[in-house]
């Protein structure tokens, strides 16, 4: 069970990936709320935007997908805050893709944003959880993650691999007093999703977005998903069988 937190005041929160999209709400939501909040992301002009010149903001400019460049942030949030109570990873990126528009570059760089950089994140904040014995490491992943979808050729499989790795860092971790958490968004209304061009069931804001992230920290549960009315009936397709899930999703999807 994870740890919960209701009162965020004095907390010491590292986001990375908070520029935009839940990131950016999020970031905005905990400083807010008494937090003191690192925010990370590539661009510092649009990170001093989020913060909006917040005294217990932290500025650390970095790229999930340059390790040296995600260390550096993170030996800064040591030197001035000792440690952190919360560490989120909310970078992601997202092109729609099908079998016939494979691209190995952009898939790449979908695998180095969603999955390696969250690996390289991890490696810098475990370690130091583990001294601290307490904390909380979290993921935003996908609920695209649960299974194969129409146009997510690489975003679906990047988030599987990250709920996968949370899942296993739960079951290390959980039994040492590290809090685990998975976030699995449904349809958030960002720069991202803007790329579909298709109807998004159920789509929430990213402000809407960050609250049930907030109130998911409430509880003690590993996975946080929203909004119910539509994971719920994402996890009910994927018990189904193969021959029975494939149609489905076809005649669902149009795909």
């Amino acid at each position: 069970m994870n740890p919960k937190i209701t009162d965020w005041r004095g907390q010491r929160v590292w986001l990375v990936g908070a520029s935009s999209g839940i990131g950016a709400a999020l970031a905005q939501l905990l400083l807010a709320r008494g937090a003191r909040v690192a925010l990370s992301a590539r661009d510092p002009g649009r990170l001093a935007s989020v913060a909006g010149g917040a005294a217990n903001a932290l500025l650390l400019a970095c790229d999930v997908t340059d390790e040296a460049s995600l260390e550096s942030a993170w030996k800064r949030l040591l030197d001035t805050w000792g440690g952190v109570d919360v560490a989120i990873y909310l970078a992601g990126d997202y092109l729609p893709m099908r079998a016939w528009t494979l691209d190995s570059a952009e898939a790449q760089r979908m695998i180095a944003v969603n999955f390696t950089g969250a690996v390289s994140f991890a490696a810098c904040v475990v370690a130091q959880l583990l001294r601290q014995g307490e904390g909380q490491v979290a993921f935003v992943a996908s609920v695209a993650g649960y299974r194969g979808l129409p146009k997510a050729l690489i975003y679906g499989p990047t988030k599987a691999a990250l709920i996968n790795f949370a899942e296993a860092l739960y079951l290390d971790l959980e039994v040492k007093g590290v809090g685990v958490r998975l976030i699995n968004p449904g349809f958030v209304a960002t720069a991202l999703t803007a790329r579909n061009d298709f109807s998004m069931p159920a789509l929430i804001s990213a402000e809407d977005a960050a609250l049930a992230t907030i109130e998911g920290f409430a509880g003690s549960a590993f996975e946080i998903d929203y909004p119910k009315r539509f994971t719920h009936l994402i996890k009910l397709l994927a018990l189904l069988p193969y021959r029975v899930y494939f149609p489905l999703v076809r005649r669902l999807t149009g795909g």
